[in-house]
């Protein structure tokens, strides 16, 4: 049996890896804080070495971009450090690893889907602790999978779908982020490209770059309406979205304008093309409230 350990198990990506259609004779191993501390690189090569795992998903992340500002050694410690001594135990078992990234690598300054390839310039802590992790990972030696993915969604934990409708609950209208473009990607989509990589790289897959979300474009304030429609039309609870500016709505991190990722290169090499936001985002609904009357 070919056993995947996951770190991150109780984020949106390891649950939905943990629910994955793997291939036959592979399972995962998922773990999270209460099993395994990513600031303590002793215990993660002890860790990996516990057992003949068949490779390794770095999905354990420090995912808050706003205290990540105020709090950039433990943002580095998890981000960063953990993922080298991941990269490093891989290296000496002889384990692909697979990283997972986020589109703040990028500074999302101007329009346009960024490539794998493309300069990388980071706007704030979150987004230079997660690139020092891709280049930890990249130096290490291991075999290796950097899949940068962004604005992830799910029926589970804490993203916008969920505190939308929560809001919604008790609030009538809402003031959202227009000027803020990207994709939607579901957790369930992007963990089945996950597999076909960790599969692939196994296989002898060669080491590189890809980004996975979702096909389509939008912004906050359109997925926010995007969301309400849909879950008016199940019975859910909706409000009206007002579109705002970013500088109406300041925070300690500054976001990328531009979050859309160019996803041909995964389709490419693992023959999945990513389906569009609206259809994950349906499925995501039905989870949560109930199908479409």
């Amino acid at each position: 049996m070919n056993t995947v350990l996951v770190t991150g198990g109780k984020g949106q990506l390891g649950i939905e890896l943990q629910r994955a259609a793997w291939p036959a004779g592979w399972q995962v191993h998922a773990i999270d804080i209460d099993e395994l501390d990513l600031t303590d690189t002793a215990a993660i090569a002890a860790a990996v070495a516990a057992q003949p795992y068949a490779a390794i998903v770095s999905g354990g992340a420090y995912t808050a971009v706003d205290k990540a500002e105020s709090d950039q050694v433990t943002a580095w410690a998890v981000n960063a450090l953990a993922p080298a001594a991941l990269a490093a135990a891989a290296k000496a078992a002889d384990i692909p690893i697979v990283q997972i990234s986020t589109d703040y690598v990028f500074d999302g300054a101007t329009p346009g889907k960024r490539r794998p390839g493309e300069a990388t310039d980071p706007r704030n802590a979150y987004g230079a602790s997660k690139l020092g992790g891709e280049l930890a990972v990249r130096t290490s030696g291991a075999r290796h999978a950097i899949v940068r993915t962004a604005w992830v969604v799910s029926a589970h934990g804490n993203n916008f779908v969920k505190t939308m409708l929560r809001l919604a609950e008790t609030r009538d209208e809402l003031g959202v982020v227009a000027d803020q473009h990207g994709a939607p990607t579901a957790a369930a989509d992007l963990a089945a490209g996950v597999v076909a990589v960790t599969v692939a790289l196994a296989a002898g897959q060669s080491s590189g770059t890809w980004h996975f979300a979702n096909a389509g474009e939008t912004d906050w304030a359109e997925f926010a309406r995007a969301i309400f429609a849909g879950s008016a039309a199940r019975g859910g609870p909706s409000a009206q979205v007002n579109g705002i500016a970013t500088a109406e709505y300041p925070t300690p991190a500054a976001r990328p304008a531009w979050s859309q990722l160019d996803t041909a290169d995964f389709t490419r090499d693992f023959h999945i093309a990513p389906r569009p936001w609206q259809d994950a985002l349906d499925d995501i609904l039905d989870e949560l409230i109930g199908r479409k009357a």
